[in-house]
C-alpha cells in the first residue's frame, strides 16, 4: 500500500532536495520503520488517513526499543519530512506530525581546556621534528580560529589573507565565512610554510592544501585526532580530548571574556544562535555578570 509513496518520496529527496545517498537511505529507513509498525498493529491505512494517535503509538514503540532520545528525534524528523512531501504532492490534506512531540534532548556540556592546559598541550610538541612545526601551526590555528577539524584539513593556501588578518573557511554545507586569525597563529603558519612545507614533495592535486603529511598529501581528520590524543597524554591531561575540544575551548574563552554571542556564532559558523548558547552554560559567572549589568532587578543599590 505504501510502496508508491516511498518511491515518490525517494525521488523528491534525490531530485528536489538534492540529498546525499546516505541521507536518502536514512529517511527511507524511517518510513520503513513506520510501515513495519503499522503492519504489526494491523493499522491498514494510507498516509492520508494516519492520525496523531497512530504516530504517537509508533513513537512509543520506538522508545520501547531502547533508542536514544536523539535517535528518536531523528526518526520523527524523517516522518515529518515525509508528510511535507505528502502535503506538497497533494497526497495528504492534513499533517498528523504537527502536534507530534519529540523527546527532550539533554545537551551534554563538552570538556573544555583551560588556557593553561591549551599551553601545556601545545608545549608538548617536539619541535625538533618537521611534523612538530606543522602540528604547532595546526593547533595554534585551531585555537585562534575555532575551526572544525574538517575545516583545518581542508584549509588552503589560497584562503589565507594574512595581510588583513583573516582566513576564508569552507564550513558545513559548503558555507563560506571569513574568520579573524591571530598573530601567533600567523607566525607559526609562516614558519611551517617557509621552513618546513617547502621541503615536502607535494603530490599532484594537493598543491593548494596548507597542511600536508610527509608524503605531500592532505592530512586526514584521524591524523589530527591521534596527534592530539598523544600530546594530551604527554601533557598529563586526563580530560577526554578531541579536535573539537579546541573549538569548544576557543568559544568558551571568548564568552568568558565577555564576547557577544552573535559574534561568537559568526566565527564558529553556527547556523542557529541556540547552538552557540551552549557556551553560556559553561560559564555561569558570565550569565550572572550579564544580568547584573543589564537587568534592572539585578542592579545594586548605589
Amino acid at each position: 500500500m505504501w510502496e508508491p509513496y516511498k518511491k515518490g518520496f525517494k525521488a523528491y529527496l534525490q531530485l528536489e532536495r538534492s540529498l546525499s545517498d546516505n541521507s536518502v537511505e536514512a529517511y527511507l529507513h524511517d518510513i520503513e520503520l513506520l510501515t513495519q509498525y503499522l503492519q504489526q498493529e494491523n493499522i491498514l491505512k494510507p498516509p492520508a488517513d494516519l492520525d496523531l494517535k497512530d504516530l504517537q503509538g509508533f513513537v512509543r514503540r520506538v522508545a520501547e526499543l531502547g533508542m536514544t532520545p536523539s535517535s528518536q528525534s531523528r526518526i520523527i524528523s524523517g516522518i515529518r519530512s515525509f508528510y511535507r512531501y505528502c502535503s506538497l504532492e497533494g497526497i495528504s490534506k492534513k499533517d498528523p506530525t504537527t502536534l507530534l512531540e519529540t523527546p527532550k534532548l539533554k545537551r551534554a556540556l563538552p570538556d573544555v581546556l583551560t588556557i593553561e592546559e591549551i599551553d601545556q598541550v601545545i608545549g608538548s610538541i617536539d619541535l625538533s621534528k618537521p611534523e612538530g612545526g606543522r602540528n604547532k601551526a595546526i593547533l595554534e590555528t585551531m585555537y585562534s580560529c575555532g575551526l572544525r577539524v574538517s575545516e583545518v584539513v581542508n584549509l588552503k593556501l589560497s584562503q589565507l589573507f594574512f595581510d588583513v588578518g583573516f582566513i576564508r573557511v569552507i564550513g558545513k554545507g559548503d558555507k563560506e565565512r571569513l574568520v579573524p586569525i591571530g598573530t601567533t597563529a600567523i607566525h607559526y603558519i609562516d614558519i611551517y610554510r617557509h621552513d618546513i612545507r617547502v621541503h615536502v614533495p607535494i603530490r599532484r592535486g594537493h598543491e593548494d592544501f596548507l597542511f600536508l603529511n610527509r608524503r605531500g598529501a592532505q592530512l586526514t581528520r584521524v591524523m589530527i585526532f591521534l596527534m592530539l590524543k598523544e600530546l594530551a597524554a604527554k601533557a598529563g591531561i586526563t580530560k577526554n580530548i578531541s579536535p573539537h575540544t579546541f573549538r569548544h575551548s576557543f568559544a568558551t574563552h571568548l564568552v568568558e571574556g565577555g564576547a557577544d554571542l552573535r559574534a561568537v556564532q559568526e566565527m564558529l559558523g553556527h547556523e542557529s544562535i541556540t547552538t552557540t548558547e551552549i557556551y553560556t552554560h559553561l560559564d555561569r559567572n558570565f550569565l550572572k555578570s550579564t544580568l547584573e549589568k543589564y537587568h534592572p532587578a539585578f542592579r545594586k543599590f548605589g
